[in-house]
């Protein structure tokens, strides 16, 4: 079994430029409705509009998005996915840093729609 977080979003087109400059995912459906992001050919995460196709469990808009989950992403190359969140201009929370507990380093980012995304090396990756 393998996780496909869907995340509810205001705008999916705006979503996916953040995803595609900050994270290097790549578009594997298209429309403004509801994406599917691939990594490597595999999908890691879906955006849903809001108001689209009246899917009552996926919260309400205007809220706090994501209380309590944080989207996280492992990275192969900790330096080149850095490199690719500096150029996005993507907000930065916490980081670049080293996680001494889990032995890799990470950065803290806040997507356009608020939800937090965390991007890690492998573990043992504790950079120079």
């Amino acid at each position: 079994m393998k996780p496909q977080p869907l995340i509810a979003v205001d705008d999916v087109a705006a979503s996916r430029r953040w995803y595609e400059a900050a994270l290097g995912l790549a578009s594997g459906h298209g429309g403004d409705d509801y994406e599917q992001l691939m990594a490597d050919g595999e999908m890691v995460l879906q955006l849903h509009r809001w108001e689209a196709h009246a899917h009552p469990q996926l919260g309400e808009a205007g809220i706090v998005h994501g209380n309590g989950v944080l989207l996280w992403f492992l990275a192969g190359d900790f330096d080149a996915a850095l490199a690719r969140v500096r150029q996005a201009g993507a907000e930065v929370l916490e980081g670049p840093k080293i996680n001494p507990n889990a032995r890799h380093r990470e950065i803290w980012l806040r997507d356009p729609d608020g939800y937090v995304v965390v991007v890690a090396g492998p573990y043992g990756d504790l950079g120079a």
